[in-house]
């Protein structure tokens, strides 16, 4: 029998998991049809469904395209099972990766930002376990009105600090994106912290499309 390669066993593993989790996610409403004996109204959920699921398709393609490149092939499917990519995962496997000064198509990349986001995930579960068992005794702390500014801040403070790192490798390219998001937030009133996840992708399709361009001329 062949042995197969690090990256082989990548793709044939994540396959199974996120196959794997698709069912187990599905499984659930399932489940709950066939033991409470129910079952969803048909004429309502395919009008919600051909209402809402574009969108999703739309931002699933958006993301495979753009987050495998900075992810790496074990980094995204480990991320699509796990969630919360743009404001965990990617943020954590763009500092490993930069840290250990590997780049994420490379095999050593693939690997460094496998593990960081694998640990990230380890990291969230057990600080959600944490906070499960301590809500209570911890909610007077929490909810107090002092802290709240702090809670606030928490996204802007994680991607300012990347935002830093990786805008002073090369400023040029980062003035479209900044431009196009100030214009979009400021302009456009229905944008707001809940469109992030798809702004991201959209942002870095346009990022890419512009340094092309700007690489075409020269400018970088």
């Amino acid at each position: 029998m062949k042995k197969l390669s690090y990256m082989d066993s990548v793709h044939r593993d994540g396959t199974i998991w996120n196959l794997s989790v698709m069912v187990l996610l599905l499984a659930f409403p399932v489940a709950c049809c066939f033991v409470f004996n129910v079952a969803p109204e048909w004429k309502s959920l395919l009008m919600g469904l051909f209402a809402t699921a574009p969108m999703y398709w739309a931002v699933g393609a958006i993301e495979t395209v753009t987050y495998v490149p900075m992810l790496g092939a074990g980094g995204s499917y480990l991320s699509f099972v796990t969630g919360n990519i743009s404001n965990l995962k990617l943020p954590c496997a763009l500092n490993a990766l930069d840290q250990n000064g590997v780049s994420a198509n490379s095999e050593e990349g693939e690997v460094v930002s496998t593990i960081a986001i694998a640990v990230s995930s380890i990291v969230t579960t057990i600080i959600i376990i944490i906070g499960v068992v301590m809500i209570v005794p911890l909610t007077p702390v929490l909810s107090a009105p002092v802290l709240q500014p702090a809670f606030d801040q928490i996204l802007p403070a994680l991607f300012g600090g990347l935002g830093v790192a990786f805008v002073s490798k090369n400023w040029k390219i980062a003035i479209a994106p900044i431009v196009l998001m100030l214009i979009l937030f400021i302009f456009v009133p229905a944008l707001n912290a809940g469109t992030v996840g798809i702004m991201v992708p959209v942002c870095a399709l346009f990022t890419i499309g512009v340094s092309r361009i700007m690489y075409k001329k020269g400018m970088i």
